[in-house]
């Protein structure tokens, strides 16, 4: 998904992104190292899917400390 889309979420439907993609993760990387993992380029796209998460979030915390100050 791209950052836009995880922009127009809310914080508490961010926050169950990120636990979602957090819990695939490990299991992509429990797939890996097991040897049954089909598409390893996928491992790639969640770790991105990620940095988008937390970079909105971050975004958005300094959208509240800019607002507050």
């Amino acid at each position: 998904m791209k950052a836009e889309k995880y922009r127009d979420l809310t914080d508490g439907e961010l926050e169950s992104k990120m636990k979602d993609a957090k819990a695939e993760l490990f299991n992509f990387r429990f797939q890996l190292a097991t040897g049954q993992l089909d598409n390893p380029k996928r491992i790639k796209e969640i770790k991105k899917d990620i940095a988008r998460i937390q970079t909105v979030r971050r975004e958005r915390e300094i959208e509240v400390k800019i607002a507050s100050s």
